[in-house]
């Protein structure tokens, strides 16, 4: 805090140039600590906890102010809900753009033009999704079609809550609708798939402790950076397959503008969003098996950790996420008429 002494003994003209200069200064507001509220998806904790504390390192660096980012996990789905019922967010990092464009419609808490406001669309990483099967993959799962035999039991999350589960389901739709063809075989092919889940938990990362602590399932449907933790983590207990065919899975940010308005947090939470894209951040991303999506140096440095991948978008695939959610998620959607005959 900057103090003034004995202002009223200044000289007029000096005083007036202390003013200009202090004008140059972090102002009182500014000096007080500041404290920021991350809503994300499941399986972003990891890469959060680093790249918050870069963020409050540089933000001090820049401003003379601490800041402390908080964080809330969840099924993507379920934390956009979460933020619509009132969680007070500055900020969302969630699992699929349909998400925040709910946010929109359902009470204005972001601006309609999020994704022009950042770079590739507000995506900073993109991810995959992967199939993560036990120690010398016992069931010999190599493709999509592996996972509707009789006798596999896999594992994957509900897509009501799970932005991650949507990927999932779309990603097998997709395989099933090119190989088998039409979507009436697609959705023959699905209703299958789900027959084999024997439990849907919310969230991926619930979905990840239910295959990998609990030991349920032969074989678990992951985004790419979740099974490279799991690797990690459990070592050759565990093997990552690559199917033929997967989806480019870009999860997306956005400043939730009715909360920093009101909270006087905009300034710092748009410059958090914005440092996602620095090197430092996508460094960050990479190690933490996110694919960078706008850093050629990042790129280069995690390539070898990311095999190309026959991949397509949401809006090759399905048209977008608009119409994916409406024709598939929505009550009523494909989903409920599968999982309701299970």
């Amino acid at each position: 805090m900057t103090v003034r002494r004995d202002f009223i003994k200044i000289p007029l003209a000096l005083a007036a140039a202390a003013t200009l200069g202090m004008a140059a200064l972090p102002s009182f507001a500014q000096q007080q600590a500041l404290t920021l509220l991350n809503v994300s998806y499941d399986p972003t904790r990891e890469l959060y906890a680093e790249f918050n504390q870069a963020f409050a390192k540089y933000w001090k660096a820049k401003t003379g102010q601490d800041v402390t980012i908080k964080q809330s996990h969840g099924g993507s789905g379920k934390q956009a809900r979460s933020v619509i019922d009132g969680l007070d967010a500055d900020v969302v990092t969630l699992g699929l753009a349909g998400d925040i464009d709910a946010l929109v419609t359902n009470g204005g808490w972001v601006a309609r033009d999020w994704q022009k406001r950042l770079p590739h669309n507000s995506a900073p990483y993109t991810s995959t999704i992967v199939l993560v099967v036990r120690q010398g993959n016992p069931k010999g799962i190599k493709d999509w079609d592996d996972l509707v035999k009789p006798g596999v039991s896999v594992i994957t999350p509900n897509p009501k809550t799970s932005g991650g589960a949507r990927w999932n389901y779309l990603a097998a739709w997709e395989f099933a609708k090119r190989k088998i063809g039409g979507d009436a075989r697609a959705k023959e092919f699905v209703g299958k798939l789900y027959a084999n889940v024997p439990v849907l938990d919310t969230g991926a990362r619930g979905s990840s402790i239910t295959f990998a602590q609990r030991n349920q399932g032969d074989v678990f449907i992951s985004w790419e950076n979740e099974a490279y933790l799991l690797e990690k983590e459990f070592g050759s207990k565990v093997d990552v397959v690559y199917p033929s065919i997967s989806i480019l899975a870009e999860p997306p940010v956005a400043v939730v503008d009715r909360n920093v308005d009101r909270k006087g947090t905009r300034a710092a939470a748009e410059e958090y969003l914005k440092f996602l894209y620095t090197e430092d951040g996508q460094d960050i991303a990479g190690k933490n098996f996110y694919r960078p999506a706008v850093s050629q140096k990042a790129q280069a440095k995690y390539a070898k950790q990311f095999p190309k991948l026959n991949l397509f978008t949401i809006e090759q695939g399905f048209g977008g996420w608009s119409k994916a959610d409406k024709e598939h998620f929505a009550d009523g959607g494909s989903f409920d008429q599968i999982y309701t005959r299970k």
